[in-house]
């Protein structure tokens, strides 16, 4: 294929031949015979974006799921509603996806079968780490006597007794191309082989164009009630001996600390990362730097969930939360990611939110830990195996690539999805807006 007129961000104008890989990128490229050819209009181009952190089949189950939690849900009547007409799914389930206790409280079983008693309902918590399941939906996974219904999601006991929902990767594939996005990193911590094998053969049968790539095994979520230093560092050491990196999840301050304690004793590999680092004290940006460990961020937290933040974290403690700035200060390696579906799945509103940082409710939190709207994008650039190493667009670099309706200067002022006119992967046109 052959792009015309193309803006490059440092505002070069030039043709780019594009394959499996980038081929060629200069001025007045004559069309070969047969080859496509795509006029940008002067409209930027740039490598494709990649998610760094996404959960590829709750989001494909999100699909097809309510959605329980604010701002569309934020209270207890809503929620009463929404279950009460809810239709069950083609599997006779209801599943419900994105709550928060400030809509309800704590639920459990018996508040849900206060609302619905003859239908299996199971409803996921915002962060993933947590399901409730109703009366109903007990009994199906063999679990009638349990006491509240709550469960975790990393419990493979009672999931794995789940009928597995048909879950459309074609769907969520022509989303995430539409943001120019061309690949994507799993961060599923529990993936095991087939798991992978049948995302694997998706892609390759073109059901799910974006690349792919894994952190599982080397994933680990961590809870504050059963942080283990010496186990931590013990699992971190038995995955750099196998010859793989590790990524860990860290969404407290406790978390964090322990994490890079357990870097420092088991030793750190070239590519490890921190996912989330939600919380980071002032202490910890010098311990990252030290451990050139890369640290995955949502600062789209901030947009979508800051009014819980600015409710419930104390604000001497605001500073600390979802950096990004101050990261980069330090010189640690940060790129950013969406959380898909736990958070928005759009990562131009992840990049607005870096630049902005302001919540539903129009506070701006922890205004020093703003970037400029090229950061913010840059930060989606990376590769997938080296999330703080951008990529570029010129020869020999991968053929995926975004192609947007602006020029650069009105690209980084606008950050918007809608500017996003065609996504190539491996020189083939996947996404053209019509």
């Amino acid at each position: 294929m052959l792009i015309q007129r193309a803006t490059l961000l440092d505002g070069t104008v030039a043709d780019i031949r594009v394959g499996a890989q980038i081929d060629e990128v200069g001025h007045d490229l004559t069309p070969r015979h047969g080859e496509g050819v795509l006029d940008a209009g002067g409209g930027t181009v740039l490598p494709g974006l990649h998610d760094h952190h996404v959960h590829l089949r709750s989001a494909a189950g999100a699909l097809d799921s309510f959605f329980v939690g604010p701002p569309g849900v934020s209270t207890k009547a809503q929620l009463t509603q929404l279950l009460s007409n809810a239709t069950p799914g083609p599997d006779g389930w209801i599943r419900a996806v994105g709550y928060h206790e400030s809509v309800a409280g704590e639920l459990d079983r018996s508040a849900l079968d206060a609302v619905v008693s003859d239908i299996p309902v199971r409803i996921q918590h915002r962060s993933g780490a947590l399901w409730i399941l109703n009366s109903a939906a007990l009994g199906r996974v063999g679990l009638a006597e349990h006491p509240d219904g709550r469960l975790r999601s990393d419990d493979r006991g009672w999931s794995d007794a789940l009928a597995r929902r048909e879950t459309d990767l074609a769907e969520l594939s022509r989303r995430i191309t539409a943001t120019g996005v061309t690949g994507v990193t799993d961060a599923t911590p529990d993936l095991d082989a087939d798991d992978i094998v049948s995302l694997v053969v998706a892609h390759r049968r073109g059901e799910f164009r974006p690349r792919l790539r894994f952190l599982s095994p080397g994933k680990k979520i961590l809870r504050d009630d059963r942080l283990d230093l010496d186990t931590l560092t013990d699992w971190i050491a038995d995955q750099h001996r196998a010859g793989r990196p590790v990524a860990v999840h860290c969404v407290t301050a406790a978390q964090l600390v322990v994490t890079i304690a357990a870097l420092r004793a088991a030793g750190s590999h070239p590519l490890d990362r921190i996912e989330h680092a939600a919380v980071v004290p002032d202490d910890n940006l010098t311990d990252l730097a030290e451990l050139r460990v890369t640290v995955v961020t949502q600062p789209n937290f901030v947009a979508e969930r800051g009014e819980q933040y600015v409710a419930e974290v104390p604000p001497a403690e605001h500073t600390q939360l979802w950096r990004v700035a101050s990261l980069l200060d330090a010189t640690v390696p940060v790129a950013l990611s969406t959380d898909m579906p736990f958070g928005h799945g759009d990562p131009w509103t992840a990049m607005r939110a870096a630049v902005y940082r302001t919540t539903p409710g129009g506070t701006i939190l922890n205004a020093n830990e703003r970037v400029s709207a090229l950061t913010a994008l840059t930060m989606f650039l990376g590769r997938p195996d080296q999330p703080g190493r951008a990529r570029t667009v010129e020869a020999g670099q991968p053929g995926d690539l975004c192609v947007l309706t602006e020029p650069p200067a009105t690209a980084l002022a606008e950050l918007d999805a809608g500017m996003v006119a065609a996504t190539i992967i491996g020189g083939e046109l996947v996404y053209f807006a019509m």
